[in-house]
């Protein structure tokens, strides 16, 4: 797939895959310790993590595994992707956001182009994403997407030597279709 046909325009942002010269903005923004706080992402978060970030974007099946760097007045602010489960026709999204363009519903924005994507180009059944419990910010990108909260895995995982609660929510193609997405 060219990396022309893999953009998606939204109203304020483009989406496109992530190339080299992106390290920078990504270094930029992740070194933010509070970007990180409920990311898996390294702390501190030095240059070569950020070289590492892209070229493993880079390498990734698009196939598999379709990730876009979310480019604000031509910086990359964030990164949003889709992790698809063909086998069962899901797809697991996640995604990340400069802390100085919080509160502005760009993750919103590029979530709603992502799902509509997953649902009409890739045919997936079901949308789904998860976050740390503590992350208020994401569980309301979550809700206004339209996704139903499915439960919430108790102490699920160990975050920066703290164990935390996972919430997961889901959204069916047909309740996107009905929504009037």
């Amino acid at each position: 797939m060219e990396t022309r046909e893999f953009e998606i325009r939204t109203e304020r942002m483009l989406l496109r895959p992530h190339l080299r010269e992106d390290v920078d903005d990504i270094f930029e923004f992740a070194r933010d310790p509070e970007w990180g706080r409920y990311l898996t992402a390294p702390m501190p978060y030095v240059k070569e993590h950020a070289v590492e970030f892209v070229e493993d974007r880079i390498l990734t099946s698009r196939d598999m595994w379709p990730m876009w760097a979310m480019v604000l007045n031509g910086r990359v602010v964030g990164g949003i992707g889709i992790e698809i489960d063909a086998e069962y026709a899901t797809g697991a999204l996640g995604y990340s956001l400069a802390r100085k363009h919080w509160g502005r519903g760009l993750v919103l924005e590029a979530a709603r182009a992502v799902v509509d994507w997953a649902f009409r180009e890739r045919g997936l059944a079901k949308v789904y994403a998860y976050a740390d419990g503590r992350n208020t910010q994401s569980l309301r990108v979550m809700e206004k997407l339209g996704m139903t909260r499915e439960g919430v895995l108790r102490s699920h995982r160990t975050l920066r030597d703290e164990r935390v609660d996972d919430v997961y929510y889901g959204l069916l193609s047909e309740e996107w279709e009905r929504d009037g997405n």
